[in-house]
């Protein structure tokens, strides 16, 4: 069951078919050849109690949130705002690069979103102060995946309705972690432009004058962070109204600047749609999936095989950290969570560990899953910007950040109060 399953699935990703379809096709084919009842019967209960959600409204409103401020200009000011404040690094505006990724995950909730904004503003630098494409490259791609790690989350929202985790917990523990991965990716740029001096390009002059000039374009996103994740923090507001406030700051600010047209309602408006339309076709296909395999018993049958392998919890956890490292290659990552998660997760809060830890380690997973050749979705993102050259140079820019995370999942796996210690503070 479990080899045809794969290879079912496999098939469908391979023949190019959109994941949403590949998931509802697989369910339906191993309804056909496995279950004893038509359980295709279940798919409209499914769809409503899915997208009926009240949780599930935050996706619409945080998409929206990072539409406004993309449209609007903020996110390029920031990026031009931190230019003025890192370039004495060596490395210069790559770590610009990594720190605005950072801001931008501080208030979009989409990794994919992070990078496809912050590489929209920065491509222009790579020539312009002759700085190695495929570092540079490497950069926007990694530090975009900062987007699902740091509050507020899209994908922590979707893990915390498949696992019943609290949200409010999931975020204080992704703080940390996202910031010492910020904090790491901007290492790994220092470390190779020390080996490799010649890969940093021109310096941009700055003066004191000019930094304290960019101040103001920095607080649009640290005033919508505080917003939205101070709200939920302070018992004010649930995930969802977070959301729908931080959609309020945002246009706020784009009003403040005066960049609120009809022309960019309409253009975050129709990129809203198109995005929460995707993710909750993936969502809708992924639950039917998940139905359809455990009532065939697939999912007793995964967890009795894992049972029987006899592995302590340690080994357990390496094994499942392989498989998602693997899977990540070949998978999409909202779907391949949503796939997964029921999953796997009940047999490692069986054995022990906590479902907020967890949470955290599958999103550094996910993370690198994202920059992982050949289907990592932020490869293609920041190909698809540059519209010139191979995807082999975004590859290869983004191959050192795979170390870099999985140092960070190691660092997490060794020390799990890097995430925990915020949610346990919080709580006493």
């Amino acid at each position: 069951m479990i080899p045809t399953t794969i290879l079912i699935l496999l098939g469908l990703l391979g023949a190019g078919i959109p994941v949403a379809a590949a998931l509802g096709v697989l369910g339906l084919a191993l309804g056909e050849i496995y279950a004893r009842f038509p359980l295709h019967l279940a798919m409209g209960e499914l769809a409503w109690s899915t997208s009926n959600s009240f949780l599930l409204v935050a996706i619409p409103f945080f998409v929206l949130l990072g539409e406004i401020l993309l449209r609007s200009g903020s996110a390029e000011r920031m990026y031009a705002a931190l230019v003025q404040w890192v370039p004495w690094l060596p490395g210069g505006l790559m770590h610009s690069n990594i720190a605005a990724c950072g801001l931008f995950a501080a208030t979009s909730g989409s990794s994919v979103a992070t990078a496809a904004t912050i590489g929209t503003v920065a491509l222009g630098e790579i020539e312009r102060r002759g700085y190695n494409e495929r570092l540079f490259l490497g950069t926007i791609a990694a530090g975009g995946t900062l987007g699902i790690l740091i509050p507020p989350s899209i994908n922590m929202i979707v893990y915390g309705v498949l696992t019943e985790t609290s949200i409010p917990a999931l975020y204080l523990a992704g703080l940390l972690p996202g910031v010492m991965l910020a904090a790491l990716f901007s290492l790994t740029v220092l470390i190779v432009c020390l080996v490799r001096p010649g890969l940093d390009g021109e310096r941009v002059p700055t003066s004191w004058e000019g930094r304290w000039r960019s101040l103001p374009d920095l607080i649009p996103p640290v005033f919508i962070f505080l917003a939205v994740v101070g709200s939920i923090y302070a018992g004010l507001a649930t995930a969802t109204e977070a959301a729908a406030l931080g959609v309020l700051a945002a246009l706020a600010v784009a009003a403040w600047k005066r960049r609120l047209t009809w022309g960019v309602l309409r253009e975050s408006f129709e990129g809203t749609m198109r995005t929460t339309a995707m993710i909750m076709a993936i969502l809708i296909a992924a639950y039917f999936l998940n139905f359809v395999i455990t009532s065939i018993g697939l999912t007793a049958l995964v967890n009795r095989s894992i049972t029987e392998l006899g592995l302590g919890r340690f080994e357990l956890l390496l094994v499942v950290i392989g498989f998602y490292l693997v899977l990540g290659m070949f998978m999409e990552t909202l779907s391949m969570m949503v796939a997964t998660v029921p999953i796997i997760v009940p047999v490692l809060v069986r054995a022990g560990f906590d479902p907020v830890w967890l949470g955290v380690l599958i999103m550094l997973l996910m993370e690198t899953a994202m920059i992982t050749p050949p289907i990592g979705i932020n490869l293609y993102v920041v190909q698809g910007l540059r519209q010139r050259g191979r995807i082999d140079d975004v590859m290869l820019g983004a191959a050192p950040f795979v170390l870099t995370l999985i140092a960070m999942i190691a660092l997490l796996v060794v020390w799990p109060d890097i995430a925990l210690w915020l949610p346990r503070t919080a709580r006493g």
